[in-house]
């Protein structure tokens, strides 16, 4: 049974948002997320990873204090939702991606990167086992792509896959972040990372996720787009401070999370990216395997994803790192991030040969010196140590 692929050249409309709602920046044509189409009177908005959503609300420096110490709350409807269903779901996705479905309990899941056969990443998803499905969730941005390239690969499976439609998210973190949950009725104290648990709020349904984070607590409700402004404002009253991209990119920095076509591309092999929660390496056979395994017996790769800190100036991504004049990588993210209780910092993310990290050679970025940092950035010690 086909899903999506029974009519490929359809693909478009219903993997795009169906709230079309545009602004007169320079991105309109991007679909606005639910929730920034709501707030859009009084919310700048951005393009942010293939969906417009606010930009920010006070100050992207305000905002990111509170997601480190208190509590932040912002829109996630620049994720969205794959519904894979079928008899043999389970069994086919976990054909297809890099880390173990079959291995899943309901209510859990994991993150996960779907590979060609040559081993390099076309995408990444979080899957989530339900009782009847696998939701995958994943960026707006490579949402039509990956979509495309999964149901090619449906051929006599008893597989379907469809658009989550209706569906958006709201995403709190910060230490208090599970206070201000339980505050407005949704408590989440009993969730593990990576588990999720279903509810009623207000007599409408919501899915409470405890999402992956490397450095403060961090949740997620998937909501009906209808409810979403209720659920944001609720949250805002209980005392959750609303943050916008430029504060969420920044603390994905800081955390170290590459996100794909950014800092990861369909060039790169998944040990490139040191993201090894995506990878198990006893599930069994899977599309690009022969590569991860060929990778792991042999113990290397000649790329290193890393952090960096740059001395000054504020180079943009895409900027080559050098050594000795000679190129050894690339910046993929920068951001000058004003960190609570250490000050102001231009960190970045991106690739270097680990042949220039063993030689400890002094690196350069646009002439201004960088530091390899290992990653999340941690300032609690006297040193960024490499």
């Amino acid at each position: 049974m086909r899903g999506l692929a029974a009519h490929p050249t359809s693909m478009s409309h219903p993997i795009s948002n169906p709230l079309e709602v545009h602004s007169g920046n320079p991105t309109a044509g991007t679909a606005v997320t639910p929730l920034a189409a709501a707030l859009q009177a009084s919310a700048s908005l951005r393009d942010y990873r293939g969906a417009q959503t606010a930009s920010f609300f006070s100050s992207a420096s305000e905002e990111l204090a509170a997601l480190l110490t208190r509590a932040g709350v912002y829109d996630l409807g620049w994720r969205t939702f794959l519904r894979c269903s079928g008899e043999d779901r389970v069994r086919w996705l976990n054909g297809m991606v890099t880390n173990s479905v079959n291995g899943l309990e309901e209510n859990s899941g994991c993150y996960a990167f779907v590979l060609n056969a040559q081993g390099r990443i076309q995408g990444d998803i979080d899957i989530y086992r339900r009782v009847d499905s696998l939701w995958l969730q994943t960026d707006r941005a490579q949402i039509e792509t990956l979509a495309a390239f999964l149901d090619h690969y449906i051929i006599m499976d008893d597989v379907v896959l469809e658009p989550a439609q209706g569906w958006t998210a709201i995403g709190i973190a910060g230490p208090d972040a599970a206070n201000k949950l339980a505050a407005v009725g949704l408590p989440v104290a009993a969730l593990s990372p990576m588990h999720l648990t279903e509810a009623v709020w207000r007599d409408h349904p919501v899915v409470l996720v405890a999402a992956h984070s490397p450095r403060v607590p961090r949740y997620e409700i998937w909501t009906a787009q209808d409810r979403v402004l209720d659920l944001w404002k609720m949250l805002v009253d209980a005392g959750a401070a609303p943050c916008g991209a430029d504060a969420l990119e920044q603390l994905r920095i800081l955390e170290g999370t590459p996100a794909y076509s950014i800092d990861i591309t369909n060039r790169d092999l998944p040990q490139e990216t040191n993201q090894m929660r995506a990878l198990h390496f006893a599930k069994g056979c899977y599309l690009g395997q022969e590569i991860v395994e060929r990778i792991r017996s042999r113990g290397n790769v000649h790329r290193a994803f890393r952090g960096f800190v740059v001395e000054s100036g504020d180079p943009a991504a895409k900027t080559p790192i050098l050594a000795e004049s000679q190129p050894v990588g690339e910046l993929t993210s920068v951001a000058r991030i004003s960190i609570p209780g250490i000050g102001e910092k231009v960190l970045a993310l991106g690739h270097i040969r680990r042949e220039a990290l063993d030689r400890k050679t002094g690196l350069t970025a646009d002439a201004q010196p960088v530091t390899p940092a290992a990653l999340p950035f941690d300032f609690a010690s006297t040193a960024v140590q490499p």
